[in-house]
């Protein structure tokens, strides 16, 4: 992805930190689609990225709870 954070960015998280990135990332689609409700979005192709960083998000955040369930 150009621009934008990868995975191998988000495996350096912590999990109090993938949820805030999640939620602020959930947050800006929410303002996409109002922007987009309203007629004044032009960058269409962001809700495919910010989707995709979601769910990048939330796969590791069930694979690190996982893990962690395992190690207890």
């Amino acid at each position: 992805m150009k621009n934008s954070e990868s995975i191998k960015e988000f495996k350096k998280f912590n999990s109090s930190q993938i949820t805030e990135k999640i939620d602020q990332l959930r947050k800006d689609l929410f303002d996409l689609r109002f922007k987009q409700a309203t007629r004044q979005l032009n960058e269409t192709h962001k809700f495919r990225i910010i989707k995709k960083q979601v769910a990048q998000l939330l796969t590791l955040s069930k694979s690190q709870s996982i893990s962690q369930k395992s190690t207890d």
